[in-house]
């Protein structure tokens, strides 16, 4: 039984936590400013999904101008294809038969797109798409300076883009490549340096494809770090920043990014223990705060620092004595990663001044599969 519908139209301060919160007002207005920027560039925006999770918050981004979502994983592309959303990339290899099985049923129902760097991948998702006359359409990624996934820039890419446009059922749609490693840089030149240099290999691989006869209608990669310097390359048709929506407290302090989008996520917790006057202890630990970016803080308060998590708690250092929070009192805290965060949760409360407008389901939460 769902018994968070009764918590619409109450103060957010009556929820029970931890709660997972979105300032709707917030949330909107990152969409819209995303939205504007792609507005004037050749790029369109094909936000990723890993971030938020939840079908209602795509469609939003596609009301608003997206063409379509990005997925990290199956298990998402097939939570928003059931909520209604067609045009999908999942910017991931997808391997093995199970896995391959599912993503053309998905192929059925959907424009599925999916990245390769594998022959012998191409050639499996090839059989299983012919044996249900199924169609897959696929971007060949490129490593371009991650050291993750993806082939070599170059005549690499160009051989596997030949054995796709050979391959029955494949459709070659064109190259991604991720500059992931550029994304966090806190200083916007050095940022814009690395980036631009990461996508030139990309670029340089599309010339080379088009050289040999090989035409690349979809360059796409990109994340909010860059999203107004890869989304300003001409040869770059989609960008797949994702954290944007929500934001995080890392983010916030990246020159470009804090500055266009406001932090609309956050964890309210409870305070559970004041047993010193320098100390106290809030009901949010590892289970609902990650902390692979450093520890969350506390929202609008001066005098408290958060110093630790455990599983179930947060310890909070207290060097204002003026700070009269006590066991019952709640707070809000800011996460240092929106996407890891969000994964820990099963809803959002919207919120909009104050009242809980809607419940969320997070439907992608934990479809790692």
């Amino acid at each position: 039984m769902n018994t968070s519908e009764p918590f619409i139209g109450r103060r957010k301060t009556e929820l029970d936590t931890p709660a997972l919160l979105i300032d709707l007002d917030k949330m909107e207005a990152n969409i819209a400013a995303m939205a504007n920027y792609f507005s004037t560039v050749n790029a369109e925006l094909r936000p990723h999904l890993k971030t938020h999770k939840t079908p209602i918050i795509a469609h939003k981004q596609i009301a608003a101008g997206a063409i379509g979502v990005t997925c990290a994983k199956l298990g998402e592309a097939e939570a928003v294809i059931h909520a209604g959303i067609r045009d999908v990339l999942i910017a991931n290899q997808i391997v093995g038969a199970q896995k391959i099985a599912r993503l053309i049923n998905l192929a059925k129902h959907s424009e599925i797109m999916v990245a390769v760097d594998n022959s012998e991948n191409v050639r499996a998702i090839s059989e299983a798409a012919t044996a249900k006359d199924a169609t897959v359409r696929m971007l060949v990624e490129v490593n371009i300076g991650m050291d993750r996934c993806g082939v070599e820039p170059g005549k690499p890419a160009l051989e596997l883009a030949e054995l796709i446009r050979q391959s029955p059922n494949l459709i070659f749609e064109g190259l991604m490549g991720y500059e992931g490693h550029t994304v966090a840089k806190p200083k916007r030149s050095e940022r814009d340096t690395a980036a631009r240099q990461a996508m030139q290999r990309l670029v340089d691989t599309k010339d080379s494809l088009e050289k040999h006869g090989v035409a690349v209608a979809i360059m796409s990669g990109g994340g909010t770090g860059t999203f107004d310097i890869t989304g300003s390359i001409p040869e770059m048709t989609e960008i797949q920043a994702g954290s944007y929506v929500l934001m995080d407290s890392t983010y916030r302090n990246v020159e470009g990014i804090g500055e266009n989008f406001g932090c609309a996520l956050s964890v309210l917790a409870t305070v559970v223990s004041r047993p010193h006057p320098n100390r106290m202890i809030v009901d949010t630990g590892l289970k609902v705060l990650a902390k692979e970016f450093g520890i969350p803080q506390p929202v609008g308060l001066t005098g408290v620092e958060m110093s630790g998590l455990s599983e179930e708690h947060g310890k909070i250092v207290v060097s204002d004595e003026n700070v009269s929070l006590k066991p019952g009192d709640k707070l809000e805290i800011l996460p240092t990663h929106c996407c890891t965060t969000v994964n820990l949760h099963d809803r959002y409360y919207g919120i909009r001044n104050g009242i809980v407008e809607s419940v969320w389901e997070i439907s992608a939460r934990g479809k790692a599969q």
